[in-house]
């Protein structure tokens, strides 16, 4: 069911089909977290496998980052006994413990450009300026831990990867072809870029940007390795629909392509076109993947490979022109701790609702094969 499960109730905070989930928390309350349901009975899970995506995601985890010091130990509360999940509601909490509210008093009044300040007002007529409030990428600890899960679930149903690194930050780009990208490779520069070259020049486009003060932006690429055909709806479920919906719900998204993107339009038909070749397994199998591993909003066997553009911080030292509360122009140079990047924290995130939505799709075509195929 889309947008409200009944006329006038938000459910902006949950997300998914088969496997739901909703987030909870503020930036500087007192914790984050997330309740998954729908995610299947016997999945051998452990807390080190959720707390390994936290642990890329956290805060504090190299100088390119927020100094914001979070261990962000995840709290199983329900759904899990013994080293399974039992079929019912998980609860998982992550306490904050490094939360400074008092750093943002100065901002009580203030709209930051390009953050959610001034449109939470106006939608709700009280906004928590603690932070960003929901609206602060703190929000995704709670998807990153119900990714954690949606990631084992795939893996043991289907033998899925999901891998993300970053492309580009600013101007500098990756140069690895994404069929040969390792997580190794991934995780051998805390920049989270498999090209050695790339990745020692954004360290240095990010450490000049922390000293002036300023922020960058970049693309985060991701691709799904071994997804099986059938997954997704021909019309408004397209997998690659819900595939954007989500990456683009994250804080600073701001562009999605998948396979040859905005590329493509450049591109005639011929040019663009995957002929169909046979298959080692006896599917066919596509010449090239101009698609993106998506064909008619379904999968077609082929990795499914996405891009998600991030926009730069919006969180920066230089003085900036704003209005306050009372539509009075001002001045801002914001303080506070922040990523002069959110590329290399980004990568998890992106993860985490690749393997949400592909879990939830495999769980409604599991529905849809409980009968026998008629060929």
């Amino acid at each position: 069911m889309r947008g409200a499960d009944a006329a006038g109730t938000n459910v902006g905070s949950s997300f998914g089909h088969a496997f739901r989930i909703t987030t909870f928390g503020e930036s500087h309350g007192g914790a984050v977290g997330v309740v998954v349901d729908g995610c299947p009975p016997r999945l051998p899970l452990s807390i080190a496998e959720i707390q390994r995506d936290l642990d890329r995601r956290r805060p504090g985890q190299s100088a390119l980052t927020t100094p914001r010091q979070e261990p962000d130990q995840a709290e199983v509360l329900s759904g899990l006994f013994e080293g399974h999940t039992l079929g019912t509601p998980i609860g998982i909490v992550v306490r904050n413990r490094d939360a400074r509210p008092q750093a943002y008093e100065h901002l009580k009044d203030v709209y930051r450009p390009s953050h959610a300040d001034y449109t939470t007002d106006a939608k709700y007529g009280i906004r928590n300026w603690q932070g960003g409030g929901r609206a602060s990428a703190r929000e995704t600890v709670g998807r990153v831990a119900a990714g954690a899960i949606a990631r084992k679930l795939l893996a043991a149903a289907a033998e899925i990867e999901v891998l993300g690194w970053v492309q580009r930050v600013h101007d500098v780009e990756c140069k690895t072809d994404s069929a040969r990208v390792t997580l190794e490779a991934v995780e051998a520069t805390p920049t989270r870029c498999p090209d050695e070259a790339a990745a020692a020049q954004i360290i240095e486009r990010i450490e000049a940007a922390r000293r002036n003060q300023d922020s960058l932006g970049g693309v985060v690429e991701c691709v799904a390795r071994r997804v099986p055909p059938g997954l997704g709806e021909p019309v408004f479920d397209k997998l690659e629909a819900d595939l954007a919906r989500a990456v683009m719900s994250l804080p600073a998204a701001k562009g999605f392509e998948i396979g040859s993107g905005f590329a493509g339009s450049r591109m005639t038909g011929i040019e663009h076109n995957d002929p169909f070749v046979p298959g080692p397994d006896g599917r066919p199998r596509t010449a090239a993947n101009r698609s993106g591993g998506v064909q008619g909003g379904i999968s077609n066997g082929e990795p499914i490979v996405i891009r998600v553009a991030f926009k730069p911080t919006a969180t920066i030292g230089l003085p900036q022109q704003t209005v306050d509360r009372r539509g009075e122009a001002t001045s801002l140079e914001a303080r506070g701790r922040h990523d002069p990047c959110v590329l290399p924290r980004a990568v998890p995130m992106v993860e985490a609702m690749v393997c949400l939505v592909l879990a939830d799709h495999w769980l409604m075509q599991r529905a849809v094969d409980v009968l026998p195929r008629l060929d």
